[in-house]
């Protein structure tokens, strides 16, 4: 096999024993080459421009910038590059952090060497590799009933964070220089999508969901 043949492939993780582990781990496949090690979200930028790699190994608990943020930046920059997570970390944040940021694959660092080498071969063919526990995270988010307030439009959020502030419709009025009507409207808007009876209960719904900064 040529080595314009094989997959480049670069490890992000903070640890240099697993980074050292890894690297053994790849090895000993003739169709993977390891074309740099990162210790960090920082370096792992640095070292894609440089080396241009096929798939990148991306832990998520870094110093300086943590593998989401670096997903998310290397996916903007070189949206070709395959990410996949490697972590010791299976909660629903993170991995929906993860796969949000344009990672393809989510793995546990408890995964074989045969297990790891084809995620890393599949990756290359637009094909994802999740555990199990990262599919069990998806199941239960595509099951789970919508966020209150998730049809509400951007006007409507807007209302609903100064209703949040304690305004009244007439100075949400002011604020917006808009009619009274017009915020009569909205905040009945409001309410029928939150299903709350009263002003009271839609602010109380807002904060205890996130549904406004």
């Amino acid at each position: 096999m040529t080595q314009s043949e094989q997959i480049k492939v670069l490890l992000v993780d903070d640890h240099t024993v697993v980074r050292s582990g890894l690297g053994a781990v790849l090895a000993v496949c003739d169709d993977i080459k390891l074309v740099g090690e990162a210790g960090d979200g920082e370096q792992a930028v640095r070292f894609c421009e440089r080396v241009q790699p096929d798939v990148i190994l991306m832990d998520l608990l870094m110093p300086k910038m943590d593998g989401v943020a670096a997903t998310k930046a290397i996916k903007q920059r070189w949206p070709d590059v395959k990410v996949i997570v490697l972590t010791s970390f299976k909660e629903k944040e993170y991995v929906e952090g993860a796969l949000k940021a344009g990672a393809m694959g989510y793995l546990l660092k408890n995964v074989s060497a045969d297990e790891l080498a084809n995620a890393i071969r599949k990756a290359t063919t637009d094909q994802p590799s999740l555990s199990p526990e990262a599919a069990q995270v998806l199941i239960q988010k595509v099951n789970e009933p919508p966020k209150p307030g998730h049809d509400m439009t951007d006007r409507e959020r807007e209302i609903l964070s100064l209703m949040v502030e304690g305004l009244s419709n007439n100075s949400i009025a002011e604020r917006l220089i808009v009619s009274q009507s017009t915020v009569k409207f909205h905040v009945s808007n409001v309410l029928s999508k939150l299903g709350a009876a009263s002003r009271t209960e839609a602010v109380a719904l807002a904060v205890k969901h996130n549904l406004v900064k």
